[in-house]
């Protein structure tokens, strides 16, 4: 793992660095909290850091409040003062290593700093993953089912033009002409769509952004959507902005 050891001390920025150089650390250091600030912002942020408590111009806990939480390295504080061991673990410190340690201590510390990235990872990547397969499976989907009068209807996703709202219900406008009655909100069904190139024009239409011939401008800033069979829908002015985006992005 990648470490910087943070101490106001040269002695023991030696010590630490030693030790953890021995276990195969690749080690970086600096001479206080300022210093490592510096460091820490320049974007190379590493594993873990060694952090002292007490230091002149920036103590320990002003080091970790200055960085995103969201890139926050694992961090040990390395300290003679028992004093700030709530507060350490009050910004989800890893360890609190007292002075004088041994470095079998030492190692305990960075083996749960370890433990911790490699946890943290897992679970960022599993988050990923899960995101890219439900929308893999979402824009690969050959067929939804859609229950309606009391039976359950198939459709492609191409066969939908598009859903208007009907209070607590929504009505399925089918290129087949047909309309189908659903017992589903628009909004449960704009979470359903919207990955198949389904896009909300208004508070009450979801249309499938192939079926859109073109936009056309109003009188006061309005635009009417045009669709492929001609119908005209009102585009929603909060909405026209995204909507735009949405359209100039399709290939």
């Amino acid at each position: 793992p990648k470490v910087l050891v943070v101490d106001d001390d040269a002695n023991e920025r030696q010590l630490l660095a030693g030790l953890l150089q021995m276990d195969g650390c690749r080690v970086e250091t600096a001479n206080d909290g300022l210093d490592a600030i510096a460091f820490l912002k320049q974007g190379a942020v590493p594993d873990v850091v060694l952090l002292d408590m007490q230091m002149p111009g920036c103590n320990g806990l002003q080091v970790v409040a200055e960085l995103p939480a969201d890139q926050l390295p694992a961090f040990i504080f390395v300290t003679g003062h028992d004093r700030y061991a709530v507060d350490a673990f009050g910004v989800q410190a890893i360890d609190y290593v007292l002075k004088p340690f041994d470095q079998e201590r030492l190692q305990l510390a960075v083996q749960r700093a370890i433990a911790h990235i490699q946890a943290r990872r897992a679970g960022d990547l599993g988050t990923q993953l899960e995101a890219i397969l439900a929308n893999r499976v979402a824009r690969e989907a050959e067929r939804l089912a859609f229950k309606t009068e009391g039976r359950v209807v198939f459709l492609k996703p191409h066969d939908i033009i598009w859903v208007e709202a009907a209070n607590n219900h929504s009505i399925l406008h089918l290129a087949n002409k047909e309309q189908l009655l659903l017992r589903e909100t628009l909004s449960s069904l704009e979470q359903r769509l919207g990955p198949l190139k389904f896009a909300r024009i208004n508070r009450s239409t979801l249309v499938c952004l192939d079926q859109i011939s073109e936009l056309q401008p109003g009188n006061y800033g309005d635009y009417t959507v045009v669709l492929q069979n001609g119908l005209r829908l009102p585009l929603s002015r909060n909405l026209r902005g995204s909507m735009g985006k949405v359209l100039i992005n399709e290939p």
